[in-house]
């Protein structure tokens, strides 16, 4: 049963989640920005400013990774998130990174190396974007919080000639994947391209893994709350600021624990909007909203 939701438990999910309020941004007017960050695998990172945006001022940024398993979704599904970071004032940005396609011979870890790249690339042209290069925050959900973390607590993986570091200043993560430890067979996803601990941010935290914060369902199936509570132990042990907040009565993306949490999600409408509450409490705490 775990291998199946191996398998699955961030495809269904994360594409659902996001499908309808991606179709709700496209009618609105809010203008969407796209670049290039990666040239060789032409990947696309799409920006969205404040509606008072100045280019004399200097902003915080917010890198938004969208979930589907390593294997599935598109940057349009952090658009929503993308829309409401900028109404508070941060220049946010939502990332397409490469996913998982094994006859390709592509596996979650270029996934991983891309979002390290996508964060070095907006710090180098902080300067360009009117933004301040040590606040920019990265948020993801499910699969996306991985790679968020992955950024972080892997600073620069496979880039140690690199001088602008891929650790973002700050971490958002919803219903995360901090664990890889947990789930059954994913080294086989990986090809033997890496070892699957090395890319497993919870057992890897250190001094320099910046503050976070995690929300999370106390009954998720899908991303196991034991890997965030992993990730909060590590953070206490090297006494950095992490804070775990967990819901009860709901599974995956905050799903009720009454239905299944591994395909269609159905988040508690009241839980979603007091964990998206809290995030931005955060964000307000360090200074990245006034």
């Amino acid at each position: 049963m775990e291998v199946l939701k191996t398998k699955v438990f961030f495809y269904i999910a994360s594409f659902l989640f996001c499908f309808v309020a991606s179709a709700q941004l496209k009618s609105d007017s809010l203008k969407i920005e796209e670049f290039i960050y990666d040239n060789k695998e032409q990947l696309k990172i799409y920006r969205i400013l404040p509606s008072d945006f100045n280019s004399d001022k200097e902003y915080p940024a917010i890198v938004i990774f969208h979930g589907g398993g390593w294997s599935m979704g598109e940057a349009a599904w952090g658009f929503s998130s993308a829309k409401h970071y900028a109404s508070k004032g941060i220049v946010a940005f939502s990332v397409q990174y490469r996913l998982q396609n094994l006859d390709k011979n592509i596996t979650p870890y270029e996934s991983v190396l891309d979002a390290q790249r996508a964060i070095r690339w907006v710090r180098k042209n902080a300067t360009e974007f009117s933004i301040h290069k040590n606040k920019i925050a990265a948020y993801g959900w499910s699969a996306g919080a991985h790679l968020a973390a992955c950024a972080a607590v892997f600073d620069n993986l496979n880039a140690s000639n690199e001088e602008i570091s891929s650790a973002p200043n700050l971490l958002l993560l919803k219903s995360p994947a901090l664990s890889l430890l947990q789930y059954q067979n994913f080294q086989k996803r990986l090809l033997d391209k890496i070892n699957v601990e090395n890319i497993s941010p919870a057992e890897f935290v250190s001094k320099k893994t910046p503050p976070t914060i995690i929300v999370i369902g106390r009954d998720d199936t899908v991303t196991p709350l034991k890997g965030s509570e992993l990730f909060k132990k590590n953070m206490d042990k090297h006494s950095n600021e992490c804070e775990l907040i967990i819901y009860d009565g709901v599974g995956h993306l905050f799903t009720p624990s009454s239905e299944p949490d591994d395909g269609w999600p159905n988040p508690d409408e009241k839980i979603r909007l007091d964990a998206q509450k809290k995030m931005d409490i955060f964000l307000k705490k360090h200074k990245y909203i006034q």
